[in-house]
């Protein structure tokens, strides 16, 4: 294994892999730190990990059982995998587990970039913008969760970490990635030993991705991973074979629990044009007047694509987070997810398609995936993946994919036969 990958979550990890295999590298996303070894033909590895909204001391405890893996599997490089919107709170936890991992590595130049381009996340002047938006006016700053309000990420990061917090300015990677690897070294010479890159196009990601070949560690987005691959191909180290991918007959499903505009959109899509669709309170959940048992008799016993919808508008999440407290609603409907999937699968589905980076989560660890492999790209950042001989899935962030997503997620996984 040559390029070791540490996820916070299960849908930015299935992006990064995407991003990977589109670039040639052989990739295989874990579900948790794996017990063994991996193939020797894994060329690069993706453990993914639940850690995003995990207690701080927590998530940095599982992510570094997660680096000790990949050491042990002769990784050269670690990539540190978080969302291109820089999901964190002011305490954590990007950056208390970068701040480990460059502990163990021993890494003092360490680039931070999120951006992911193609879904319009740009970072300029140390700033990440959605669009021609400000982080905190595109709709994050009423992230149930992980409430973003500032978008200047040097002033976030340097709230989350006691190491000084440095800058790439974008006229600095567009002189190359031998400019880019002086600024670093004079930023670590000056004891700014995190520094946020700019990056506003993929070609930007690119030349920061060559400039930190040979850093023991870098963290961002998928797009950071751009310029990764080249750096193995250059030195001949990556094999020129691609794994195939076939689709997978029979029943499709999905699961959505994010409350993002895009997920929103999607199911509002999928509703005007006559979907099956079953909405679900957090409150019933909590009260038991739903269950997943039912959740999933409903959706079986529906034809085309039938959805199971947590996906309400972030005021009225934040109402049932304040009655119940955030951390009981989260636990209730990831285990309302899980165990509807779980039932889902049993029942014969075969195509099952998740949203929300949380309920992506508890459905891969409900269904007790030990990995995934990646398949071809259904929207920007999100890959079909294999997770049984007879179970494909779509695992996708709250904020990727297209208003058709749900639709087009089930055609995809279902190969170059016609639309169920």
């Amino acid at each position: 294994m040559l390029l070791g990958c540490i996820g916070d979550d299960f849908t930015g990890s299935s992006d990064l892999g995407n991003t990977l295999v589109k670039a040639g590298m052989r990739t295989v996303q874990y579900c948790g730190v794996p017990h063994g070894d991996a193939s020797p033909d894994v060329e690069a590895g993706i453990v993914a990990l639940k850690s995003r909204s995990l207690p701080r001391e927590e998530a940095v405890r599982v992510s570094l059982d997660a680096l000790g893996w990949l050491r042990a599997q002769g990784c050269r490089q670690i990539l540190f995998k978080y969302c291109s919107t820089f999901d964190s709170t002011p305490e954590g936890n990007i950056g208390p587990v970068a701040e480990a991992l460059a502990d163990v590595l021993g890494a003092d130049r360490v680039i931070f970039c999120p951006a992911f381009p193609a879904t319009g996340r740009t970072v300029f002047q140390g700033h990440l913008f959605v669009g021609d938006r400000l982080l905190n006016e595109s709709g994050m700053e009423a992230h149930p969760l992980t409430p973003m309000t500032d978008p200047d990420l040097r002033r976030w990061l340097g709230r989350q970490t006691a190491r000084r917090i440095g800058h790439v300015p974008a006229a600095t990677v567009w002189a190359g990635a031998g400019a880019i690897r002086a600024h670093l070294d004079s930023e670590a010479a000056s004891g700014r030993h995190f520094v946020v890159a700019d990056a506003i196009r993929d070609d930007d990601l690119v030349t920061l991705g060559h400039a930190a070949e040979g850093l023991p560690l870098i963290t961002g987005g998928s797009g950071i991973a751009l310029g990764l691959p080249a750096n193995f191909h250059r030195q001949g180290l990556l094999s020129a074979s691609r794994e195939h991918w076939t689709g997978q007959d029979g029943p499709a499903a999905a699961l959505s629990g994010s409350c993002s505009k895009a997920t929103r959109a999607q199911v509002a899509r999928h509703i005007a044009r006559g979907g099956a669709a079953r909405e679900v309170d957090p409150e019933e959940v909590l009260s038991g007047n739903i269950t997943a048992r039912e959740a999933a008799d409903w959706a079986l016993a529906q034809e085309g694509l039938p959805l199971v919808y947590s996906s309400a508008d972030p005021a009225a999440v934040q109402a049932v987070q304040a009655r119940h407290g955030r951390e009981e609603v989260a636990r209730h409907l990831e285990a309302f997810f899980a165990e509807t999937a779980r039932r889902l699968v049993s029942g014969g589905v075969t195509r099952l398609i998740s949203a929300g980076g949380e309920t992506s989560g508890a459905v891969v660890e409900g269904l007790a995936l030990e990995s995934l492999h990646i398949g071809p790209e259904i929207d920007p950042g999100v890959p079909a993946l294999r997770g049984l001989p007879d179970l494909v899935l779509a695992l996708k962030s709250g904020n990727f994919g297209g208003e058709d997503f749900f639709e087009k997620a089930a055609r995809q996984l279902q190969g170059n036969r016609s639309p169920a």
